[in-house]
């Protein structure tokens, strides 16, 4: 999700393979280490993998992609030849405009001869999840964890953003990158869950929200993937979902079992995003879900 200054100081494949093969429904085995088969990677840090080192030194920097994000894990696994436009922060708004001056418009990295297409995007439209997280932070820290102060304070109005914004947004986005890449197999990743589904011993240190507000927290997320998904249905794309994979990979969770770097006292330099091991589950998750090898 997002790469903001907000969040810092928290913690400082394929259709159309060829003209005779049509839609299908998988990249061919002989196609699957194949360079010719154009990969683009749109979306925001989720995609980007921001805050994993080493950096994608061919990108912006202020998107803080990762050389080691899922797009590159798919596109060196399958021998696939991957343009790369992630960028950390990126919302539906720059798809058709420019994030940063000499950034291009993410659409820009389509045309007819896209053959894949991924991403993750949604999660910063509005600033609805950081914004959420930010107020529950602050809010638990307030009650020294106790409670459920963010959902007494915000009760639907998160929910409410997405419903009335998000999903249009959305809707919207995929119906353009559907229209600048005609030919092209499309996936949408949902999120991997951030919090568990309850309060957990221990997570408060590495997450300050209240206990109450974890379940809040979760459902808001599942919210979002549920409008991601019904926006993919909606148009005709791939949904890939993350939800029961990511299952007990929260950034609750000690190193080696998250996927998903907490607030405080995390391996990322950028805080609640997915780490190195999170990025490749994505790939994973991806991969399995359209049929790759």
């Amino acid at each position: 999700m997002s790469l903001t200054p907000r969040s810092r100081r928290l913690a400082a494949a394929v259709a159309a393979v060829s003209a005779v093969a049509g839609a299908v429904l998988a990249l061919p085995a002989q196609a699957q280490a194949d360079s010719s088969v154009n990969y683009v990677a749109l979306g925001d840090s989720y995609s980007a993998g921001s805050g994993i080192l080493p950096l994608d030194l061919s990108a912006p920097l202020e998107c803080a992609r990762s050389s080691l994000n899922y797009p590159h894990d798919l596109a060196n696994r399958l021998g696939l030849d991957l343009d790369d436009v992630t960028c950390g922060g990126a919302k539906t708004q720059d798809y058709s405009g420019s994030q940063y001056p000499g950034v291009a418009p993410q659409l820009d990295a389509l045309n007819d001869g896209t053959n894949l297409v991924t991403m993750t995007i949604g999660g910063n439209d509005s600033n609805t999840f950081i914004d959420a997280i930010l107020a529950c932070g602050s809010a638990g820290i307030a009650t020294l964890g106790f409670g459920h102060p963010c959902q007494s304070i915000y009760g639907s109005t998160f929910d409410n953003t997405i419903d009335t914004t998000t999903y249009a947004s959305l809707d919207a986005t995929l119906a353009a990158v559907k229209a600048k890449a005609p030919n092209a197999r499309i996936a949408i990743l949902g999120y991997p869950w951030i919090v568990p589904a309850q309060a957990v011993s221990g997570c408060y240190a590495k997450m300050p929200i209240a206990s109450g507000d974890i379940p809040y927290l979760r459902d808001l997320e599942s919210h979002l993937s549920a409008a991601i998904q019904r926006a993919a249905a909606d148009n005709g794309v791939t949904y890939v979902d993350m939800s029961a994979v990511s299952n007990g990979h929260d950034a609750c969770e000690p190193v080696g079992t998250r996927w998903i770097e907490p607030i405080l006292f995390g391996t990322n330099y950028v805080p609640v995003h997915p780490n190195a091991t999170g990025e490749q589950a994505m790939a994973d998750q991806t991969a399995a879900t359209l049929g790759l090898g």
